[in-house]
């Protein structure tokens, strides 16, 4: 092996490192670019994503309000804060109707959402329901989902997860 020497190797593949960062920089590029358009189930004509989450409603000033719940007692505010989203976008159309479909004590109700941001509070890209629990409500799980649809037609729907323990609970 007289002679034999790595130098020059190891030159050779120095000086291509960075041709090489190029050309992975432009292949996640690429990819990023492409991802929206190729992702399973996120085409155009898509379900809208629809999420959100229960909080206490007891309105400004009051140290509870807006805080995550799930265990309510008769008489308090239950708010719902729900947004729905084009699924290529990711963008927010405030036209869209939301509705929370309400179940417990054997009956259903359907309680329509508005849209919560304005001028003064534009970060607000949600929709709200209150509603207060009844002073006839029966104690134990009350049930719920959220159906969506936009000004294309486009329709979305949130189930919460179905464990008991993370339910919204009427309790004594």
């Amino acid at each position: 092996m007289a002679g034999w020497t790595r130098a020059p190797l190891c030159r050779s593949l120095t000086l291509m490192q960075p041709l090489m960062r190029l050309v992975l920089i432009v292949f996640v590029a690429l990819l990023v670019v492409q991802s929206p358009a190729t992702l399973a189930g996120q085409t155009a004509g898509g379900n809208l994503i629809v999420y959100g989450d229960v909080t206490y409603f007891f309105g400004p000033g009051n140290p509870l309000n807006c805080a995550l719940n799930s265990r309510f007692k008769r008489g308090e505010p239950v708010g719902f804060r729900v947004t729905a989203l084009d699924p290529v976008t990711r963008a927010r159309d405030r036209a869209a109707t939301l509705v929370v479909h309400l179940t417990y004590g054997g009956k259903t109700i359907d309680l329509p959402m508005r849209d919560r941001q304005n001028e003064k509070q534009p970060e607000r890209t949600f929709w709200v329901v209150k509603w207060v629990v009844p002073a006839d409500a029966p104690v134990g799980v009350v049930k719920y989902t959220v159906s969506a649809k936009d000004s294309q037609g486009r329709t979305g729907e949130f189930i919460p997860f179905d464990v008991q323990t993370s339910q919204i609970t009427i309790v004594e």
